[in-house]
């Protein structure tokens, strides 16, 4: 019996100091329960499943809201369905390579990915390289290719953010030890409010705050952190007119329905006419022009409109259920980077959908923002599919322990 102890307390040992590598090698083993613990590598499965769904949904979705617009526009009914069916074909190829891509390795990119994102940033203040529409310059072109950088600087902020707190958790409960986080993330949020684009803003707001609370530090740390971040709100909205605009048309927008209220009593006729089950599938009225951005920042209304309220609480349920999935993972993972990077770009997703939910349903001002996997664009898909494979990536090497929680 005494020699049997000794040989389960150097299994645990083994899997604690090693992680994914004691997965590998170890022999399934009898706990003290008398159950047999799995020795897999199979990984949250269900994630990627969801993930695809979600992405195939939004091809339809994206083809239901545009096909008359992109008739009218292009004279191809298929023309954002096509580019979007591309984007998801890129998505699943960086998904699939960021599932057997080790993710302890992106640790060593964390500065060059911030270099990067910061290049691009700043590229789309170039003229000729930078692409503006509707009075913000958020893309850049190369050739036939369109990029917008801020989708792509978000996950590599949470990345750095995950590498630094994983290597210098001794650190986390002062604020000169965050700093480091915190002075990126400042970069990140002037370079994107300057394009103008608060919405992306507020995403690597709270993503920052998020990581920083996650990473353990102290609440007077955190509060010290956070009290400036509540009074840059409303400094920033005082600061553009055109969101003091978008503020007054978010408190009444039929004050101004021609004009800063318009999209969003559209977007408000569109979730009334769907009623509790919807218009059903392709028999929107508002997608015939009424509502701007229909197929993009706007698909969530579209959505209520043909398949109702009933609808959008199933779609609901599968971003909550990928959501769930993103911070199992997360508690699942046997050390700090995998904790905090799985945690990071959950965070990344969740925030996003929220605030899209939000801006469509007028509980906030409006501000353009992406659904994820359903918008149309395929930055964003094919990162967040990427991210996704990260994810899927450290459901594979946690513990043994872990996985059986799974």
């Amino acid at each position: 019996m005494k020699k049997m102890f000794k040989s389960r307390k150097k299994t645990a040992e083994a899997v604690a100091d090693n992680g994914a590598v004691a997965v590998k090698t170890l022999t399934p083993v009898k706990g003290a329960v008398g159950k047999r613990v799995k020795n897999t590598k199979a990984g949250d499965i269900p994630l990627l499943i969801c993930v695809f769904l979600m992405a195939c949904f939004g091809c339809l979705m994206i083809y239901s809201a545009s096909y008359y617009t992109a008739e009218v526009q292009y004279g191809d009914k298929l023309y954002f369905v096509k580019k979007q069916l591309l984007g998801v074909v890129l998505g699943a190829a960086a998904m699939v390579g960021t599932s057997f891509l080790p993710y302890k390795k992106l640790a060593k990119i964390k500065y060059p990915a911030i270099i990067v994102s910061v290049i691009l940033l700043a590229l789309v203040f170039v003229p000729h390289v930078g692409i503006t529409n509707y009075g913000a310059t958020r893309w850049i072109g190369f050739g036939g290719v369109t990029i917008q950088p801020s989708e792509i600087a978000k996950y590599a902020y949470a990345l750095f953010a995950a590498a630094y707190f994983a290597k210098n958790y001794e650190k986390v409960k002062t604020v000169k030890g965050v700093l480091p986080v915190l002075g990126v993330g400042i970069l990140f949020c002037v370079l994107i409010i300057i394009e103008p684009n608060m919405s992306i803003t507020m995403c690597v707001g709270l993503l920052m705050l998020g990581i920083i609370f996650l990473s353990g530090t102290n609440l007077k740390t955190f509060a010290i952190i956070l009290i400036p971040f509540v009074i840059a709100v409303p400094v920033l909205i005082i600061l553009e007119p055109y969101r003091l605009q978008r503020l007054s048309a978010f408190i009444d927008p039929w004050a101004s329905p021609k004009d800063e209220g318009y999209q969003l009593i559209q977007s408000l006729y569109a979730l009334g006419n769907g009623g509790l089950f919807g218009t059903g599938l392709f028999n929107s009225t508002q997608k015939y022009r009424f509502l701007p951005f229909a197929e993009s920042d706007f698909i969530l209304a579209i959505m209520g409109e043909e398949l109702g309220f009933i609808g959008l609480l199933l779609f609901f349920a599968c971003c909550a259920f990928i959501v769930w999935r993103g911070f199992k993972i997360a508690k699942n993972c046997n050390e700090r980077f995998g904790f905090l990077l799985a945690a990071g770009f959950t965070m990344v997703y969740g925030i996003q959908v929220v605030i899209n939910a939000l801006v469509v349903t007028g509980t906030i001002p409006p501000t353009g923002l992406p659904l994820p996997l359903i918008s149309s664009g395929n930055t964003s898909l094919i990162i967040t599919m990427a991210s996704m494979g990260v994810l899927y990536n450290i459901s594979r090497h946690n513990s043994v322990d872990g996985l059986n929680r799974n």
